[in-house]
């Protein structure tokens, strides 16, 4: 018998267009990546502090001043952000819809991890990077797993 192998990149390998679907889909998801870590942790600056600093973003992400200021720079842009030159950072309209939509997808996905018995800290981390890949349909599984009632012990 001759059959082919079945991997996680080919699938059943029946289906190129629904390969390059995914693929396209994970492409989308890195572009967005870092516009939605950015305009997060803005929202959290504002929170903590009163105000997003590029010196803030600098050093909390562990890049350059000059990164933070050019992905600045494309977030005002794109209608993420506004600023002045040696001004704090402030999100817009989008860009506060897009934190909050990026938050709940982050609580999202490291609940679930942690229903599934993965300590606190690794969850948090791990949702950091699962959360800009999980597609509507696969986050609406996770919410409804989340709310059904739990035995005690599970």
């Amino acid at each position: 018998m001759n059959r082919k192998q079945t991997t996680p990149l080919n699938g059943d390998g029946s289906d190129p267009a629904r390969r390059a679907e995914r693929f396209k889909r994970v492409r989308d998801a890195h572009q967005t990546e870092l516009a939605e870590d950015y305009v997060e942790l803005i929202a959290d600056l504002i929170e903590e502090k009163g105000e997003a600093r590029l010196v803030d973003l600098s050093e909390r992400l562990g890049v350059t001043k000059a990164t933070v200021n050019n992905t600045i720079q494309r977030l005002q842009r794109d209608g993420f952000v506004s600023s002045q030159p040696y001004r704090s950072i402030f999100l817009t309209d989008k860009g506060r819809k897009v934190a909050t939509v990026s938050r709940e997808r982050h609580l999202i996905v490291r609940d679930l991890l942690i229903a599934l018995g993965v300590d606190a800290e690794t969850a948090d981390a791990d949702a950091e990077g699962i959360e800009h890949h999980v597609s509507k349909t696969t986050l609406e599984a996770f919410r409804k797993h989340l709310a059904k009632p739990r035995r005690r012990g599970e």
